[in-house]
């Protein structure tokens, strides 16, 4: 019965199947069992031995360093999973960077050559400008033109 205290003279060798645990006394053995001191006698005693009076259920028996082993298992474990989490998520981001930047990069290259473009147009405008000026009826003093700018375009291209 549970609470009843053993026979002093009751020793684990007296007791079945309790092989290594002979010469311990009953006594001894089970304050020892009931303080947790499970680190000698843990592995030397079945699952069978925990098992209430009637042999209905078994007791719990945990240690600390069971405990702690269990608590560092679960620890690693979730630190695994955000390990991984973070690693996925990093790629994700590295991934969205680098399409972002070939992106500009695109953009940037193509707004480089309509500068170019542009530019091109621009001089050809002005040299048709420039061409016509001569010929034209409309007087040259109502319409402002970059003077400077295409006598330097004019000489550029006749010196090529």
């Amino acid at each position: 019965m549970p609470g009843q205290i053993p026979d002093p003279s009751v020793t684990a060798g007296s007791l079945p199947s309790l092989g290594p645990l002979a010469g311990i006394s009953a006594t001894t053995l089970t304050d020892r069992l009931k303080f947790g001191d499970f680190q000698e006698y843990g592995t030397m005693l079945s699952p069978l031995h925990f098992l209430d009076s009637l042999g209905k259920r078994p007791m719990v028996i945990k240690t600390e360093r069971d405990e702690e082993v269990d608590r560092r298992k679960r620890r690693r474990e979730k630190n695994k999973v955000a390990a991984a989490r973070c690693r996925n998520k990093k790629k994700e981001r590295t991934d969205y960077l680098q399409q972002e930047s070939d992106r500009l990069e695109m953009l940037n290259s193509d707004l480089k050559a309509q500068i170019e473009e542009l530019k091109l147009e621009r001089q050809q405008l002005i040299l048709m400008l420039n061409r016509h000026r001569p010929t034209c009826i409309v007087r040259t003093d109502s319409v402002k033109s970059p003077e400077s700018e295409a006598n330097s375009l004019l000489q550029q291209l006749e010196d090529k």
